[in-house]
């Protein structure tokens, strides 16, 4: 597989995954299902709406390039927290979050080797001059 097709996609990759936990959260917020879940779970009210619009937030700053780092980071950060939630509440399958947190690990890997590609690849010009 050459590099553009890798680039595209992991590209493709991030998109994918930052329009499905976007989609996820907005059904988090607003779906009457998940109202009543949390209320049957005892939870605080505030936890549900909470917890999804910091999703929101942090798969949209995932899905801009400048600031792609910190919303993948803060994307593990919630999507650990709700797993945990989960499981404390013996509710054990978690595979999606997890699969979501791999993929976001593995944009973010990708992101910070053609990061430190391209700074290499500048030490070299910079070196040959």
């Amino acid at each position: 597989m050459n590099s553009q097709t890798k680039r595209r996609a992991v590209f493709g990759l991030q998109w994918v995954v930052g329009l499905v936990l976007i989609a996820e959260s907005l059904r988090l917020a607003f779906e009457p299902s998940a109202v009543r879940y949390f209320a049957r779970a005892g939870m605080p009210s505030w936890t549900r709406p909470a917890l999804a619009w910091t999703e929101i937030v942090a798969a949209t700053l995932f899905l801009v390039p400048f600031t792609m780092m910190l919303g993948g980071y803060l994307l593990l950060i919630i999507l650990f927290l709700a797993a945990l939630l989960h499981v404390l509440h013996s509710e054990f399958d978690v595979g999606v979050l997890l699969v979501y947190a791999m993929a976001v690990l593995v944009s973010m890997a990708y992101r910070s080797g053609e990061e430190s590609e391209a700074t290499h690849d500048r030490q070299r010009t910079t070196e040959r001059v």
